[in-house]
C-alpha cells in the first residue's frame, strides 16, 4: 500500500483491497471498496504531491496486521479547504487490517492526525489551554 501511495500508482489499490473491503473509518466522501481508497489517496496527493508514507512499525498474528506509519509532504493543493501554503507536514498514524486468504485486506481501521495536519499548515490554531475550543481558519469542508 505504502509503494502504490509513494509512487503515485493508486491503480495498485485494485490488488491490495478485497472488492467488499469492510472500511471502519472512512475518510469524509470515500466511497466504497479500492475505488474509494483510489479516490482518497488521488485527492490527498493532489493536495500533497510529494506525500511519503513510512511504516515505521508493524505488529501481525495471523490474520491481521497493525501498522504505526509516518506521513510527510508538502502542501501544494487544498486539503480540507484550505488553499496551498507551501508548508511541510509530518504526522503518524495506525492502521489494523485484516485479510483473506488471497492477501487481500478486507477489513481496516484507522486513524491519521489530521488534525495535526491542520494545525502545521495552518488551517487550526493551538489553545492554551483545555478550557479554549480550537479556532478553525479557512474555508472548512
Amino acid at each position: 500500500m505504502a509503494e502504490a501511495v509513494n509512487q503515485g500508482k493508486l491503480e495498485m489499490l485494485r490488488e491490495v483491497f478485497a472488492p467488499d473491503v469492510l472500511e471502519h473509518d472512512p475518510a469524509p466522501d470515500q466511497g466504497p471498496g479500492p475505488e474509494g481508497f483510489i479516490s482518497f489517496f488521488t485527492h490527498l496527493r493532489e493536495a500533497f504531491p510529494d506525500l511519503k508514507v513510512a511504516p515505521e512499525e508493524m505488529v501481525a498474528d495471523e490474520e491481521k496486521i497493525a501498522i504505526a506509519y509516518t506521513i510527510t509532504g508538502t502542501h501544494e493543493g487544498n486539503f480540507a479547504g484550505i488553499p496551498p501554503t507551501g508548508k511541510k507536514i509530518k504526522a503518524r498514524g495506525m492502521q489494523i487490517a485484516k485479510f483473506n486468504s488471497a492477501g487481500k485486506i478486507v477489513e481496516r481501521w484507522g486513524s491519521s492526525d489530521e488534525l495535526g495536519i491542520l494545525k502545521q499548515i495552518g488551517g487550526v490554531k493551538g489553545v492554551q489551554s483545555t478550557a479554549q475550543t480550537p479556532a478553525i481558519t479557512g474555508k472548512t469542508a
